[in-house]
């Protein structure tokens, strides 16, 4: 009778993990594990290899590394850790180089859903009616990514578009992937030393806040608009992004104009056709610049396979689900951290970091202008091409850590968001630097003076209490 109870207490017990969220997500990342650990194994010993010569298949055999392990380890946990995948895919300074290449994979080339599912997601968002508005639907995914896939389509009038459906029940299981990583994150944080500065609780918290808002389709067409909106105030006609059509969007579904050009990192066929790549990059910067100084308002993730070159010579910006966004007094001291920088004084720099994030006891000043001057400067001394990406962003991570201060998060997704331009830079542009460019650096300096003064002249304008 025991072992019944037993028995039966323990299939209750599973029954209930499973139906759980949080603990479902355990166990899947449990069994993911062991199963890679498994594959890793029997590759290392060989066993692998040879059932790949038993089956006749020893042509298509390859090793698994470790990046290809990890890679494929993160497909198979789900959206949430494939996202972890692009953020190292897309920081070539904080990451070693062989997993950033191997990761580059999952930036729009992720496994994808079946296109019943797309289908079901219309009928079931917009209504069967409107559903059937969209026409001429491509089976194949445009682009395949982590919280969704894209297809061409038509409406009935004949517009081309592209449809944007989110992957099925993958908001459940962002955010019980969320409450682990947070829990982990404390772990973390208390059993090592230090590493309460990196601040693990707060980089969750804040990609747990991108990704819910990421997976708001309408969110995302706000974002399109807005940024349109900024580029026509800016005078902008030759940089955009894609206009979103309103009545066909819902939480899981975005419907949008269709770009047609090439990706900035078709280096080849930029050349082949003529294009001024170099011209085009600066323009990317300056507006995306002047984003940031005006509006406080910017594309979070600028990489290759979000900036295209379009067919009718304009510039494209893709996929808004995440952007920056500053107040007032952030905006403030990201353009003088700007001003800063790319004059070269440290002193200054220094001041302002301290001012965002404040002065640890004991702050050895001069020490840390120092640090900052030997780990910013080759920014200012090198072109793209020079320039060791490898070690700039974990030479900020050090500079920090030794003189425990928690650098702001605001500077380092603003440097971040330029050395992903270093991608595509160091061919379309290998002796451009952005930091010491006179058309980037004097219309810069020029932006931020004109903005201050319509700060202070709004601010004038204001009534006194």
């Amino acid at each position: 009778m025991f072992w019944y109870l037993l028995l039966g207490a323990v299939a209750i017990w599973l029954l209930i993990t499973i139906a759980l969220p949080v603990p479902r997500r355990i166990w899947a990342f449990s069994l993911i594990t062991a199963k890679y650990f498994w594959l890793w194994l029997f590759d290392a010993v060989y066993l692998r290899k040879l059932w790949f010569a038993i089956t006749g298949k020893s042509a298509k055999y390859q090793k698994l590394t470790r990046p290809v392990l990890l890679r494929m380890m993160c497909e198979d946990l789900g959206p949430t850790f494939i996202k972890f995948g692009q953020i190292i895919a897309s920081s070539a300074g904080m990451f070693p180089d062989p997993y950033v290449k191997e990761f580059q994979k999952v930036l729009d080339r992720v496994r994808p859903f079946a296109f019943e599912d797309v289908r079901r997601t219309l009928d079931e968002d917009l209504g069967a009616e409107k559903a059937a508005h969209l026409v001429e639907i491509d089976p194949k995914p445009l682009a395949s990514a982590s919280i969704a896939q894209v297809h061409t389509a038509k409406l009935r009038d004949g517009t081309q578009v592209v449809i944007k459906v989110q992957r099925p029940g993958i908001i459940a299981r962002c955010m019980a992937d969320m409450r682990i990583m947070r829990r982990v994150a404390g772990w973390v944080a208390k059993l090592k030393k230090n590493v309460e500065l990196a601040n693990p609780v707060g980089v969750v918290d804040d990609f747990t806040k991108t990704l819910t808002e990421e997976l708001d389709f309408r969110q995302e067409a706000a974002n399109l608009d807005r940024f349109n909106e900024i580029m026509r105030e800016l005078g902008y006609k030759h940089i955009h992004a894609p206009v979103p059509h309103h009545e066909y969007t819902t939480r899981k579904v975005l419907v949008m104009t269709k770009f047609s050009g090439l990706r900035v990192d078709k280096f080849e066929e930029i050349k082949a056709r003529g294009i001024d790549g170099e011209s085009k990059l600066v323009d990317g910067l300056r507006a995306w610049f002047q984003c940031v100084v005006f509006y406080g308002f910017f594309h979070g993730d600028v990489h290759a396979g979000n900036l295209m070159l379009l067919d009718d010579d304009t510039i494209g910006f893709l996929d808004f689900g995440i952007v920056g966004r500053f107040n007032d007094k952030e905006r403030y001291l990201v353009t003088d951290y700007m001003i800063a920088f790319a004059s070269g004084n440290y002193k200054r720099l220094a001041e302002i970091i301290i001012e965002m994030a404040g002065a640890p006891d004991g702050l050895d000043m001069d020490g840390f202008v120092k640090d900052l001057g030997e780990t910013y400067s080759p920014l200012l001394r090198l072109s793209f091409g020079e320039v060791n990406y490898a070690e700039f962003l974990p030479g900020i991570q050090r500079t920090a850590t030794r003189h425990k201060m928690r650098m702001p998060n605001e500077f380092i997704l603003i440097t971040k968001q330029l050395l992903y331009f270093d991608r595509y830079a160091k061919s379309l542009a290998p002796k451009l630097n952005v930091f010491t460019d006179p058309r980037l650096v004097l219309g810069m300096m020029q932006d931020i003076q004109k903005a201050r003064m319509m700060a202070d002249a709004k601010a004038k304008s204001q009534p006194s209490g």
